[in-house]
């Protein structure tokens, strides 16, 4: 799909009758044409933007810079690769190229056709501050998930065995949600650091066209990038915190059941001893003739099970 913005008047960022920013979203090989037609840049394909040397994510020709990152987004269909996102940056227009929706541009194309962002650079700097802001909330809820499944983990154990049945069910879903954190935070800072190359590409590279209030948004973009890639490092030890404690926890409670089967196991080696002895039936065997031999040998028995029982108490182990 190609959309076009254009100018009501004319000023240093555009001209009368072309568009100050071109948005490709899935475009076919028509419109790409089309756009490398009318504005003379050459627009990469997807497979170009996928790339990840930082000399094919940046690059400048003149005063047209050609910048990449990936999104926090995976394309199941493409084999859960990153969705690319592509600037064409020029003092005259922006082109931007893209395969999923992304937040900031409904919201920079609203204040756009309200006639409130006017300019290429404008509306570059625009959609850089809504991307960030957008993965500051990200990041925010994704911190109060954290700590949601930190106060799961952490929480008393209760003591009776449905407690402990809700607290292992507790513990295997919050495995699977501090999974799913790790895993979205980790793209996360793959979007992050894409954006800090980017600003800092164009700052350097646009440095004599690039308007003072642009330059200001830009420089200020990045030092809140600079904060949310710390944040995400917080949030990504903590993470890992949570999953080595989560895991230790499992494996307690793991240790608890073979430690409770051993001891079964353990004490019912005796009276298995003694009942498989009295139970061979042999023609000589002296206890055959006792009146009191059965109930002697369901005490024996009911004895090999109490004391090992007692002597584990004692120990400590049950």
């Amino acid at each position: 799909m190609l959309n076009s913005h254009f100018a009501d008047s004319t000023d240093t960022a555009s001209q009368r009758g072309k568009p100050f920013w071109v948005d490709l979203f899935n475009p076919t090989s028509e419109e790409i044409a089309r756009v490398a037609a009318e504005s003379g840049i050459e627009v990469p394909s997807r497979e170009s933007l996928q790339e990840i040397e930082t000399s094919s994510r940046l690059r400048a020709d003149g005063q047209v810079l050609f910048v990449s990152m990936p999104l926090a987004i995976q394309d199941e269909a493409a084999g859960f690769v990153p969705v690319p996102l592509g600037f064409i940056l020029s003092p005259q227009v922006l082109v931007t190229v893209r395969y999923s929706e992304v937040h900031a541009f409904a919201e920079v194309e609203a204040r756009v056709n309200k006639g409130l962002e006017v300019g290429s650079t404008t509306v570059f700097a625009a959609l850089i501050d809504s991307m960030v802001d957008f993965a500051a909330d990200r990041l925010e809820k994704l911190s109060s998930d954290l700590a949601a499944v930190s106060a799961t983990a952490f929480c008393p154990k209760g003591s009776s065995v449905q407690a402990n049945k809700r607290v292992a069910h507790a513990l295997r879903e919050s495995l699977n949600s501090v999974g799913t954190a790790g895993d979205q935070l980790s793209r996360i800072r793959e979007s992050l650091l894409g954006l800090q190359r980017i600003i800092g590409f164009v700052l350097k590279m646009a440095g004599d066209w690039l308007l003072p209030e642009r330059k200001t948004s830009l420089v200020t973009a990045q030092q809140d990038l600079a904060s949310l890639v710390d944040f995400e490092a917080h949030l990504s030890g903590k993470t890992q915190f949570l999953l080595d404690a989560i895991l230790g926890f499992i494996n307690t409670e793991q240790n608890d059941i073979f430690k409770v089967l051993t001891i079964v196991s353990v004490v019912g080696i005796p009276p298995t001893l003694i009942a498989s002895m009295y139970g061979m039936n042999f023609h000589n065997m002296p206890e055959l003739g006792w009146r009191w031999g059965y109930p002697y040998v369901l005490a024996l028995i009911a004895l090999s099970i109490l004391l090992p029982i007692l002597w584990f108490k004692r120990r400590g182990w049950w």
